[in-house]
């Protein structure tokens, strides 16, 4: 930081320092969640393709309990796919009537679907707050702007002249807070359009799970 900003920094106001802390606290808490949700993302990531892929043999070899069993392991504990697989395979797995074969697919497809929507739940954790902050960072820099321009104005009226080294101090006040309001905002906005991409494609491999899994279980003698 160089010393011409530290000095600006020390010669603005109390509004504006409150407008800088506040997105500070604002950026803090963007880190933290762009940091909590790529942790998340990247286990569940991980530990869903183990499960796929060990669901899929045991599913194809016909061992259903084992299948769900698997879904339950601690080290896919993370994972979005398993909890959907572990849900349709447990209503599947309750006790239904002969002549009930319709009945027990619209109630595995029923739970499949919950299952999934609260995935994509839990998954979008975060997102919105993470939104609220980059859309409306650039306004509280803003704010700050506008109080540091006011400053300037009040400066010169003060001083009874328009020259320039007396609305210097409200102008770099103003600059200061709307750059601060920038920083937080572009980080959070290019993160949340980042995240929640990434929040699209487990929906959509979750949807693509369930449907194979239907496919599968409607096609098994009952």
């Amino acid at each position: 930081m160089s010393q011409d900003l530290l000095h600006d920094l020390k010669g603005i106001g109390i509004v504006a320092w409150c407008v800088i802390t506040t997105l500070l606290l604002m950026s803090i808490v963007s880190i933290g969640i762009i940091v909590e949700r790529w942790w998340v993302y990247r286990r569940a990531n991980r530990q869903s393709k183990t499960c796929a892929l060990e669901a899929s043999r045991l599913l194809r070899a016909g061992r259903l309990r084992e299948a769900q069993e698997m879904t339950m392991k601690p080290d896919v504990r993370e994972s979005h796919l398993a909890r959907v697989l572990a849900t349709g395979l447990r209503e599947w797995d309750q006790e239904w009537q002969d002549g009930e074969d319709a009945v027990r697919i619209e109630t595995v497809k029923t739970a499949v679907r919950h299952a999934t929507a609260e995935s994509v739940g839990d998954l979008r954790r975060g997102l919105v707050v993470l939104g609220t902050i980059a859309s409306t960072a650039p306004f509280v820099g803003l704010f700050g702007t506008t109080f540091g321009i006011i400053n300037a104005f009040g400066s010169m009226a003060k001083g009874g002249t328009g020259g320039f080294t007396e609305i210097s101090g409200g102008i770099s006040e103003a600059l200061i807070t709307t750059a601060f309001g920038l920083f937080v905002a572009i980080p959070a906005l290019w993160a949340y359009n980042g995240l929640g991409g990434r929040v699209e494609r487990f929906a959509s491999e979750l949807d693509r799970a369930g449907d194979q899994l239907l496919l599968f279980l409607s096609r098994r003698p009952q």
